[in-house]
This record gives structure tokens, C-alpha cells and sequence, in this order.
């Protein structure tokens, strides 16, 4: 039971972090070499990993990891749905649109639409992103029930750069202002050449089943074009979320 545990820590963290080599897996799983080993040795011969380009071996997942997840959550029905509404983004910002899910305390890329620009952010299927620090992560955060949210305040925030919201009142405080904007932002948060724009998808109330995001270099991200895009992508998961059979609460002004 011990080495089935181990080989599914391994494959957590090097969904993580890919491409990631041993070496730096045994320290941010505090486990010993040869056990990191073992586990990349059986994830790699059931083909759920495979060693990535480059003379020093490091680990990357592959397709088998995203096709069995999104079986196993019925993803597949959100992305057919998402996927015109990408389409149009795409079309409208010409940039990356990315279509993330929540599994645990993660966001996980599902589908994405690359922009045709030469300079772009380039993430693979199926790799996590943080709740708390990336712009997919704080949309569903702030559409979602207190207890979560207070769960998640509960926990130790990672530091990824030097622009990550780590502090309970500070995030508290972002997530109402993307609860009154309609839209979350991300400036460099998680990796500080990346900047994003996302929207919750909604299936009910309270109940946030994944977001659309546009991904682009930090450098491209104004102050004009955060608004602009905030309005395209916030529009786009509204949309989406009526395709899926949300129905949006009428304020009392609008009835």
C-alpha cells in the first residue's frame, strides 16, 4: 500500500510542477531518492509519465493522466459546451483561452486555444494552477460558498513571486472586489512573467464549476486592456453558464 501512495504523491507533484527531476521531487515530497525513483520507474512503464526533452532526465505527464481525469469528472460535457464561447474570445482578444476545473485546492487546465501570436503563455493539458494565486482560482473562489472560502483562509498560503496574495484580509478583500467586478485578475501572481483574466462558470448558486481565462504575457496586460478583456471574458461565462442551465439571481433594482 505504502509504494501505491508514494507513485501517486510522485504523480500529483510532477503534474505540479512538470518537467521536474528527481532530485528536486525527493525534497518537496521529503522523501528518499531511491523511493522517488521506484515510483517514476512504475508511473513511466504504466505510461502516465515519460521524461521530458533535454539531457538531464526531468518528468512531464502525459494525455493518459487528462483523459482518464476528465472520464472520471465528466469534464468532457463542460468543454464541448465551453469550447464556441473560446472560440469567440479567442476571435475577439487574440489571445490564449484557457478553460480550467476545480480538483481539490487546484485549478486544472481541461482545454485550451492558443493565440497565433509569436510571444505567448504556453501551459500544458492538465497542469495545475493554485487557487489563491491565479486569476481561474480566485474567480471560483469568490462565486463560492463562505465555508470554502474560510477553508482555504484556514490553510498556509504559498509565496510564488513577489506579487502572490498570501495574507487572509487581502485575499478576502480581492476576492470581493472580483465579486463586484465580475472578473478575476492575475498580475503575475503565479509566475511573474504571466498575467490572466477569468470569469467562474456557474452552475447554480454558489456553485462554480469551472472558469474561462484569457492568458497573456504580463507585459501586454494595461490597465485598457484588463477591463477590456474582463468584460469579454466575465460575458463569455455568463453565456456558457445559460447554455449549461444557469440561471443568474435578479437583483431587487431588477425586478
Amino acid at each position: 500500500m505504502r509504494s501505491v501512495l508514494n507513485a501517486l504523491r510522485v504523480l500529483e507533484e510532477v503534474a505540479s510542477r512538470q518537467p521536474i527531476g528527481v532530485g528536486e521531487l525527493a525534497r518537496v515530497l521529503d522523501m528518499p531518492k531511491s523511493s522517488v525513483q521506484r515510483a517514476l520507474h512504475t508511473l513511466n512503464t504504466a505510461g502516465w509519465i515519460r521524461p521530458a526533452r533535454g539531457e538531464v532526465t526531468r518528468w512531464v505527464v502525459t494525455t493518459k493522466a487528462l483523459d482518464v481525469g476528465r472520464h472520471a469528472s465528466g469534464d468532457l460535457d463542460l468543454r464541448d459546451a465551453a469550447v464556441p464561447a473560446m472560440e469567440e474570445l479567442r476571435r475577439c482578444t487574440e489571445e490564449t483561452i484557457h478553460l480550467t476545473v476545480r480538483e481539490g485546492d487546484k485549478m486544472v487546465l481541461i482545454e485550451r486555444l492558443e493565440t497565433s501570436k509569436p510571444v505567448r503563455i504556453s501551459m500544458s493539458l492538465g497542469h495545475a494552477l493554485p487557487l489563491h494565486a491565479s486569476a481561474n482560482g480566485k474567480a471560483v473562489l469568490a462565486n463560492s460558498p463562505s465555508d470554502a472560502i474560510a477553508q482555504l483562509l484556514a490553510q498556509e498560503l504559498p509565496r510564488y513571486t513577489d506579487t502572490t496574495i498570501t495574507d487572509p484580509d487581502e485575499l478576502t478583500a480581492e476576492l470581493q472586489r472580483v465579486r463586484e467586478q465580475g472578473y478575476a485578475t492575475n498580475n503575475g501572481e503565479w509566475r511573474s512573467d504571466v498575467g490572466s483574466v477569468a470569469a467562474a462558470i456557474m452552475g447554480g448558486p454558489g456553485e462554480p464549476i469551472g472558469s474561462l481565462s484569457i492568458n497573456i504575457p504580463l507585459h501586454r496586460l494595461t490597465d485598457a486592456s484588463r477591463s477590456f478583456y474582463g468584460k469579454a471574458v466575465s460575458e463569455a461565462a455568463r453565456t456558457l453558464s445559460a447554455r449549461l442551465g444557469h440561471e443568474p439571481a435578479v437583483s431587487a433594482t431588477e425586478a
